[in-house]
C-alpha cells in the first residue's frame, strides 16, 4: 500500500535540471518548495487540477511551470494581477492563482497587486515575504527588516536612508474589496499546516467565486541570509513574525462578492457590441486567397515609418479579409540602431504576434539587415533599401530585390516615404491584395492631409519600378 506518494497536479519529473529529476532547483531549507508541496496537495485534493492556472512571477519561483501540471502562464516582473486579470475576466471557471515574491510583488508590482486587490479580482494570491530579494542576489526587498544586513545594505537597513518595511497584509485589509487576507508563517510544523489551511481556503474561495483572497508566507532564505536552515526558521520566528504578526485579517463568508459587476459577455454579444456581424469573418473567408501564415517584419531607424507603414500593411491585410496583427519592436539605441514592426497575416486564427522565422523581410538600412537576414525562412524574400544598405545580401536560398528607396523618396519630395515605396512593391510581389486596396486603407495610417497626395505618389513610384525592373 502506497502511505505517501507526490501529489497528482506535480509533474513526475522536474526537467528544470534535466530528464529523470525528482528535486526542484530551490536552496535547501528554502521555503518555496515547501508552499509548492502545499499548494499541489491543495490542488489536487480539491480536484480542481484541470481549472487551475498559476501566473509565475519573476524570481525563485520563476520556474513553477516546471512543477505545476497545471495551466501556467510567465508573466513580467511584478505583472501577475494585471495578467491574472485577463484570465479570470476570460475563463470564467479558471482558478487563478497569483504567486509572488516580495520584491516582485511589493517592489516592482505594487500598483498591479492594489488595483487588483481593490477591483476585487476573482483571485488567489500566495504571497511569499522572505524579506530580500533572492534569485538576484541577497538585496533589500519591500520587506527587509530594519536594521537587517543585505548585498545592498550592508550595515543593515536604514528608515531614514531606506524607508520603512512595507506590511502587506495590512495595505491589503484597508482595502474594501477583499474577501479573505491572512499572514501565515513556516517557522514551525503547527504553523506550516496553518499555511496549508490558508491556502486551501484561498482556492475553495475561487471554486466559489467570492473575490480576491491574499495569503501572505513568511517564508526562511537561508542562502542569503546566510544561515543553515534551522538558524533560518529560528532567526524567522524570532524576527520576522514579531513584525509581521500572524494572523487572520479578514475573512468574509459571502457567496460571490461580484454584485455589480457585468457578467462574463458571450462572443455572440460582443460582436454585436463593436457591430461586427458574425457571419462577416465567414464570408470574407470563402474570397480571399489561401496563404496559410504570412510573417513580414519591416526593420530599420527612427523616422523611416517603419511602424506606421506595419500598420498600414496589417490594415490592407484586413480591408482584404485577412486576420492580421501588429507588434511594434524598439531597439535601445537612439539613432542608427533597429526598430522593427513584426506583421503577421493569414486566414486563418493568428495564435501569436511574434515572429520568430519571417516570410519576407523588409531591411530599410545595414543594421537591420545585419540583424534579421537570418531570420528568413529558406525560399523567403528579402527586400533590402539598397540606397543605405552597401553590402549585398549573403543567403542564397532566398529571392532578394533591392531598391534605391531612400533616393525614390527624395524624387517624390519626402524621405519619410522610403518604406512607403517598398511596401507598393511588396504588394505586387506577395499578390495578398491589391494596390487599390492599398490606397483605400492609406487615410487610416496618414493622419495628416498635406502628406497624402506625396504617399500617393510614393506608391505609384514603387508601382513603376516594380513594374520596370526584373523584380519577378
Amino acid at each position: 500500500m502506497i502511505k505517501h506518494k507526490k501529489p497528482a497536479s506535480f509533474y513526475d519529473e522536474f526537467t528544470r535540471k534535466g530528464p529523470g529529476q525528482k528535486t526542484t532547483h530551490y536552496c535547501p531549507g528554502c521555503g518555496h518548495g515547501v508552499v509548492h508541496k502545499m499548494m499541489a496537495e491543495a490542488i489536487t485534493d480539491l480536484e480542481i487540477q484541470d481549472k487551475v492556472v498559476f501566473l509565475s512571477p519573476v524570481g525563485c519561483a520563476v520556474f513553477l511551470y516546471y512543477y505545476m501540471d497545471t495551466g501556467n502562464i510567465q508573466c513580467p516582473h511584478g505583472r501577475a494581477p494585471a495578467v491574472a486579470t485577463g484570465v479570470t475576466r476570460t475563463l470564467e471557471d479558471a482558478i487563478v492563482i497569483s504567486y509572488q515574491g516580495d520584491g516582485d510583488l511589493a517592489g516592482i508590482g505594487t500598483a498591479e497587486i492594489i488595483h487588483a486587490a481593490n477591483r476585487g479580482e476573482n483571485m488567489a494570491v500566495i504571497f511569499i515575504n522572505n524579506a530580500i530579494y533572492g534569485m538576484t542576489g541577497g538585496q533589500m526587498a519591500p520587506t527587509t527588516l530594519i536594521g537587517q544586513t543585505s548585498k545592498t545594505t550592508p550595515l543593515g537597513r536604514d528608515a531614514g536612508r531606506d524607508g520603512l518595511p512595507i506590511k502587506m497584509c495590512e495595505i491589503m485589509n484597508e482595502l474594501d474589496a477583499p474577501v479573505y487576507v491572512e499572514r501565515t508563517s513556516l517557522g514551525t510544523p503547527s504553523s506550516v499546516l496553518k499555511t496549508r489551511k490558508a491556502i486551501i481556503k484561498a482556492l475553495n474561495n475561487q471554486k466559489d467565486k467570492k473575490g480576491f483572497s491574499f495569503v501572505e508566507i513568511l517564508s526562511p532564505c537561508p542562502i542569503n541570509w546566510n544561515m543553515d536552515p534551522i538558524e533560518s526558521r529560528k532567526w524567522l520566528i524570532d524576527n520576522l513574525e514579531p513584525f509581521y504578526p500572524v494572523k487572520n485579517f479578514r475573512d468574509i463568508n459571502k457567496q460571490d462578492r461580484g454584485e455589480g459587476r457585468l457578467p462574463f459577455m458571450s462572443d455572440d454579444a460582443l460582436l454585436k457590441l463593436l457591430d461586427v456581424n458574425s457571419n462577416d469573418s465567414d464570408d470574407l473567408s470563402k474570397n480571399i486567397k489561401k496563404i496559410g501564415i504570412h510573417k513580414v517584419k519591416i526593420a530599420g531607424f527612427g523616422g523611416q515609418g517603419i511602424m506606421s507603414v506595419g500598420v498600414l500593411l496589417a490594415n490592407c491585410a484586413k480591408e482584404a479579409g485577412y486576420n492580421s496583427t501588429w507588434l511594434p519592436s524598439y531597439g535601445p539605441e537612439m539613432r542608427g540602431g533597429t526598430a522593427s514592426a513584426n506583421i503577421v497575416i493569414s486566414d486563418e486564427t493568428i495564435g501569436s504576434p511574434l515572429i520568430d522565422t519571417a516570410d519576407v523581410l523588409i531591411a530599410m538600412n545595414a543594421p537591420s539587415l545585419d540583424k534579421f537576414e537570418d531570420d528568413v525562412i529558406p525560399g523567403g524574400i528579402i527586400i533590402v533599401n539598397s540606397s543605405l544598405v552597401s553590402r549585398k545580401v549573403k543567403r542564397k536560398d532566398v529571392k532578394v530585390y533591392y531598391m534605391p528607396a531612400t533616393e525614390m523618396a527624395n524624387e517624390v519630395g519626402l524621405t519619410a516615404t522610403a518604406a512607403v515605396i517598398i511596401l507598393a512593391a511588396y504588394t505586387k510581389i506577395a499578390d495578398i491584395y491589391d494596390l487599390n486596396t492599398l490606397k483605400k486603407v492609406l487615410p487610416l495610417s496618414i493622419k495628416k492631409e498635406k502628406y497624402m497626395e506625396i504617399n500617393k505618389r510614393a506608391i505609384t513610384s514603387g508601382e513603376l519600378f516594380y513594374d520596370n525592373n526584373p523584380m519577378k
